[in-house]
């Protein structure tokens, strides 16, 4: 018999991460001959480090051979919290302290990991647009050249001539990676690409950086108030985010503010810019925003590199400049994107995020706030502190790594069952307004390609000659493109918002940067896997169980998978096979004679799927009800 487990409703009600002013119910199953004789819960202030201890009361016989105990704790203070509890026994003082899936054991080791409870804001709300949605994430000189030449480009910028040729991966005379080759992809070329991603579901891109800047990732920014020459004009901008509402697309743009590029109006140390930067004179107005050691050549940099001299958040001027009534954030919500993904969060002071957030539902309470954490945002420690991200007073959520570790984890021949504990620990430590609205990946700028992470020869520290000339061969392709359905069928299908990485829907390949950073081919796609891409689209458009449902694990053991996503009106049955042979899987009842998607085999209660493959099975649960909701002429 279980003595506690705190994903269960009927030891912890409710479960999970709550809003503040929640009353919680705990209850605990002991072995009667454990002569329990006094149970407290013990709770732990993470910000102060004060325990609290709230006396349980003795409710009763459960059975023959043991007794519940039971307490109610008013979860009133903003705040993370760990928790655990401590009875006075025959055997001495012994403890229950948190195991595998949520389970509670009997230990003599205070020590051992303790239950975690985050209480955030109750007024704590995230946008209304995102959740039940598809993101694509677009890096912007790769995915689509209008054609239209434009003028002030930096002439010491490369232009690449052929949109076919890899990027340039070789270092320059003096030994330095400089990124400053342009394929040109543009805003008008995304626009003119819209109607693509229309059909393939997107709901919200996500732009890498667009403002001015000397490299082709733009994360040196040389100037936050103008759109790059090589992408365009801010009229170009305007008339993308206009265009894409129209098609119910919203834009965001990354936000890189915890440092500027040393060629930039406000360092300026390459004297690009008339203005004196920090750089060239103590009495420039952006002096106070960096860290120098020594002015001007010795200063604090990101992760080292000279060329990214870190700002002082804190600075009021920069603060102003970034948050206030005039500033970066309103200037280009006011111009149509609709919020921000924030470069390093975790590098930014927790003060400096709150004054992002306020500029950012100052101009739009309905805009979106998202960080880039790789880690559990929930309990993230950086710099010596624990991180308040997920309070409610920061960000509305997260890109989601968690996830994409645990996806990728068990198609590298990861045990589903532990692949599933990863996931229901983030839904067990998420705020549920965070859990809508994450932004669920697979790739991105900063990783491998998935198809080549999935199926291709590993890279080993091996260099970037060797990146630039290795390819999937025939049979690495087609065993990449069979994991990549499945890899892409359970980021649809968890709960959050599937983030599609621009060209993995059609198989782009690609190492380590910036050989993940390619072009889009287009002409070339694969286009199987874009339809298959498509259809994951439809399902989800067709489940409001995936907008915002429960998830129950199912069936998760050895290299398969399964979870069932349920909500008022439907449930949605997944099941993934990454076995190299054909499995058999038993379905509930409810589940007989459902709605299948995605070639799904189901007999009567027997669901047959091949190997590398998925299965997907909708219940109604009131189909009279959803018969009524049908569109009529």
């Amino acid at each position: 018999m279980k003595i506690f487990n705190s994903r269960e409703t009927e030891f912890r009600c409710p479960t999970g991460a709550v809003p503040s002013e929640t009353k919680i119910h705990f209850r605990i199953v002991l072995p009667r001959d454990l002569r329990c004789s006094n149970a407290l819960l013990a709770v732990k202030d993470d910000k102060y480090g004060d325990t609290t201890f709230y006396s349980m009361f003795w409710s009763g016989m459960v059975g023959n051979d043991h007794e519940q105990w039971e307490c109610n704790l008013d979860a009133d203070k903003i705040g993370l919290y760990w928790y655990h509890f401590r009875l006075d026994t025959c055997r001495g003082r012994q403890f229950i302290m948190k195991g595998y899936g949520g389970e509670g054991h009997l230990s003599t080791n205070e020590g051992e990991p303790r239950f975690q409870l985050l209480c955030y804001d109750k007024d704590f709300e995230t946008p209304s647009w995102l959740p039940g949605g598809i993101m694509y994430q677009i890096f912007p000189d790769r995915f689509y050249f209008s054609g239209e030449k434009k003028d002030g480009i930096y002439p010491d910028k490369k232009i690449q001539t052929d949109w076919n040729n890899i990027p340039d991966w070789r270092p320059n005379e003096y030994g330095i990676i400089t990124n400053s080759d342009f394929f040109q992809g543009d805003l008008k070329g995304i626009q003119m690409k819209l109607p693509y991603l229309h059909e393939l579901g997107v709901t919200c891109i996500y732009l890498n950086p667009i403002f001015e800047a000397y490299s082709n990732h733009r994360y040196d920014t040389g100037d936050y108030e103008k759109i790059d020459a090589v992408l365009g004009t801010e009229e170009d901008f305007i008339e993308l985010c206009s265009e894409a509402k129209k098609l119910g697309i919203r834009i965001i743009n990354d936000g890189v503010f915890s440092h500027t590029g040393s060629d930039s109006k406000y360092f300026n140390r390459e004297k690009r810019y008339a203005e004196n930067g920090a750089y060239n004179s103590k009495e420039s107005p952006y002096y106070t925003w960096y860290k120098f050691i020594e002015w001007p050549n010795i200063y604090n940099s990101w992760w080292g590199f000279n060329t990214l001299p870190e700002v002082e958040e804190l600075s009021n001027s920069f603060n102003e400049y970034i948050n206030g009534e005039n500033g970066i954030i309103r200037k280009w919500i006011k111009n149509g994107n609709s919020g921000w993904r924030l470069d390093v969060a975790d590098e930014l002071p927790d003060e400096f995020i709150e004054h992002i957030r306020e500029a950012v539902k100052a101009e739009n309470p309905d805009a979106l706030l998202l960080g880039e954490v790789w880690e559990d945002a929930s309990n993230k420690e950086s710099y010596g502190s624990r991180r308040r991200f997920l309070h409610g007073k920061e960000l509305d959520s997260v890109m989601n790594y968690p996830f994409r570790d645990a996806i990728l984890g068990f198609l590298d021949c990861g045990d589903g069952r532990d692949m599933i504990e990863i996931v229901l620990n983030v839904l067990e430590n998420y705020p549920r307004p965070v859990i809508r609205s994450l932004m669920n990946l697979l790739g991105t700028h900063d990783t491998e390609r998935v198809i080549t992470l999935l199926a291709g020869e590993r890279q080993n520290g091996r260099g970037r000659e060797w990146q630039a000339s290795t390819k999937l061969n025939p049979q690495q392709r087609e065993y990449g493109l069979r994991r990549m359905r499945l890899a892409s069928g359970i980021l649809y299908t968890l709960p959050g918002v599937p983030c599609i990485y621009y060209g993995d829907e059609v198989g782009v390949e690609g190492y380590k940067d910036p050989f993940n950073r390619a072009t889009f081919p287009w002409g070339k796609e694969d286009k199987e896997l874009l339809e298959w891409y498509k259809n994951l689209g439809r399902m989800r458009k067709q489940c409001s169980c995936l907008v915002d449902g429960d998830l129950h694990e199912f069936g998760s053991t050895g290299r398969t998978m399964g979870y069932i996503r349920e909500d008022e009106n439907d449930m949605l049955i997944c099941v993934f096979n990454a076995a190299d042979y054909t499995i058999k899987f038993r379905v509930p009842d409810e589940f007989v004679g459902g709605e299948t998607f995605m070639d799904t085999n189901l007999t009567g209660n027997e669901l047959i799927i091949p190997r590398d493959s998925c299965a997907f099975v909708k219940a109604v649960k009131n189909p009279q009800q959803e018969n009524t909701t049908e569109p009529t002429e």
